[in-house]
């Protein structure tokens, strides 16, 4: 199976290569990235995998938001602050949302990939899944060794083709990674972090960042709240949610910070937040909301922030890949359409359920856990 897999690997190479010299890499630079690689069933094993169990939110962020990775964040804070209070001034992004995702991403630089990101890469384009989007990282790749700011040995990374301490992908390299440390190379790989926190900041800079403006704050809801407004779709000024009885976890009121949402990650039974316009600056990053949550949580708790307040489900737990696609098909089925069936819980599904939840009397948040799907069945 591995040899077969091998060969019809090595025709593909073949054909990818004369694609590749025709868009302007080199044939030294494109032959000398390839040799040695071969198809690699890791890389695909990770791919099918990914999706089948999710983490729920408080199983996420119990990890990403560790004590361990808060106090390696604020020793990591003094032991760079310089760099990153540079790095703030220039490029306008809190340094405590870049030492987030360092601390993200890599664990603050420990565990940045070693997988060999050609290998990955050409791995990922020739299993056909998502074909044109790795293709499209593969040759931004090449364009990346062809302009010298790394040998094909030293580029490494995720199983996915993410690279470097902040771990980019090579196509938003291109665009966005910048020569920071002035040495004439933008390094994200190398053991000294400066040029990957640059070009994280330069990234969010990039896309809207709002320097000083909070990603999101925690907040608590009244009795009589109508959960049917909830979701990123709905922005009302903050003061809005106030003469709606939304109060911080604190119980203050949540000062303006520009069009505002409210995010229930866990449904009515977790903890709820009222989300600002920086949140979607990190959603470009990763559009998970568990992702963005931890990058904001993280950077509130390496500031000297207190922990998330409210408690979560924790009796819940998250729902399968295949169990995802049976509420879809359910919640369809009974009149509530989730516009397909593809097992991610977006805004249209969430929508569907809300709409079901309704019909039942329970309260529409949105959630998609096992009650719900119990109920359809």
């Amino acid at each position: 199976m591995r040899a077969s897999a091998n060969l019809a690997f090595n025709r593909w190479i073949e054909g990818f290569r004369v694609r590749a010299l025709g868009q302007g890499i080199s044939a030294s630079v494109f032959d000398r990235a390839v040799r040695g690689i071969s198809y690699n069933p890791d890389v695909i094993r990770l791919d099918r995998s990914q999706n089948e169990f999710t983490k729920t939110i408080w199983e996420y962020l119990d990890t990403a938001v560790s004590e361990d990775r808060v106090a390696n964040g604020r020793r990591a804070m003094e032991r760079h602050r310089a760099l990153l209070e540079e790095i703030e001034a220039r490029y306008g992004v809190d340094k405590e949302i870049v030492l987030a995702i360092w601390g993200l991403e890599s664990a603050y630089g420990g565990f940045r990939g070693t997988t060999p990101t050609i290998e990955a890469l050409a791995t990922l384009a020739f299993d056909g899944r998502r074909a044109e989007f790795f293709e499209g990282e593969l040759f931004a790749a090449l364009q990346i060794l062809q302009g010298g700011d790394i040998a094909p040995e030293a580029m490494t990374g995720s199983w996915a083709g993410a690279m470097g301490h902040t771990q980019f992908m090579p196509s938003s390299y291109l665009v966005f990674a910048v020569d920071h440390g002035e040495d004439g190379r933008r390094d994200i790989w190398s053991d000294d972090p400066t040029d990957a926190l640059a070009s994280a900041a330069a990234y969010l800079a990039r896309h809207g960042w709002q320097h000083g403006q909070p990603w999101g704050v925690e907040v608590r809801l009244p009795e009589d709240f109508d959960y049917g407004i909830t979701g990123e779709r709905i922005k009302k000024p903050a003061a809005d949610w106030a003469a709606l009885g939304v109060r911080a976890a604190d119980g203050s009121v949540v000062p303006e910070h520009g069009p505002a949402s409210i995010l229930l990650p866990a449904g009515a039974r977790g903890a709820a937040f009222m989300i600002f316009p920086n949140f979607a600056v990190i959603e470009r990053y990763n559009p998970a909301d568990a992702y963005v949550i931890g990058i904001g949580h993280l950077a509130d708790r390496i500031a000297g922030g207190p922990p998330i307040a409210a408690a979560w489900p924790r009796e819940d737990r998250a729902l399968t890949l295949a169990e995802r696609r049976e509420l879809q098909e359910g919640l369809t089925r009974a009149g509530f359409s989730t516009d397909g069936v593809d097992g991610k819980i977006g805004p249209n599904t969430i929508a569907a359920i809300r709409s079901f939840q309704r019909s039942l009397g329970l309260i529409p948040d949105g959630y998609a856990n096992l009650d719900i799907l119990h109920r359809l069945r």
